[in-house]
């Protein structure tokens, strides 16, 4: 985590929009922030540059692709050296079916969203990593039931400090 770079108004609103509408034509980004087409392309291949835009996504309704469950796990691990935590998350990145995982304070240590085809494979991703000798203690599982709000980015409005 680099050195804060310096945002006018103008990058967080080209940042915003193209959170929101990440195919948004340069023209029109630029017709939006109020500059020309070539500033604006400028400003976003800067942020680009900088790695304040990681990447660009296309959200999908997966199913309607294949029948899925979404699990999200809370892991417990046995032990919490640095070295065994690297291995647990080079084995999670690993796996594809598990679409974002994240260290935590609290009770358990990771909590991690995995996107499986049924029940059962969720249960057989559990056992390995269970039984791979990653140092799992224990998993405690929780059924997507329903998604309430969907993910649609982070706010991004100007610092305070």
């Amino acid at each position: 985590m680099g050195a804060r770079p310096a945002l006018d108004r103008q990058d967080l609103k080209i940042l915003s929009i193209l959170q929101a509408e990440g195919r948004i034509t340069n023209q029109a980004l630029a017709d939006r922030v109020a500059l020309s087409p070539s500033a604006c392309l400028a400003r976003v291949r800067r942020l680009e540059a900088e790695g304040l835009i990681l990447g660009y996504h296309a959200r999908l309704d997966v199913e309607r692709i294949r029948p899925t469950v979404t699990v999200y796990g809370e892991v417990t691990l046995k032990s919490h050296r640095p070295a065994d935590l690297l291995v647990f998350e080079a084995a999670l990145a690993e796996i594809p079916e598990v679409v974002e995982a994240a260290q935590v304070s609290g009770p358990f240590d990771y909590l991690i969203k995995a996107v499986t085809p049924d029940i059962r494979a969720w249960g057989e991703l559990a056992d390995r990593l269970l039984q791979e000798g990653l140092g799992v203690d224990k998993i405690a599982s929780h059924i997507l039931m329903k998604e309430a709000k969907p993910y649609r980015g982070t706010p991004v409005t100007p610092s305070s400090t």
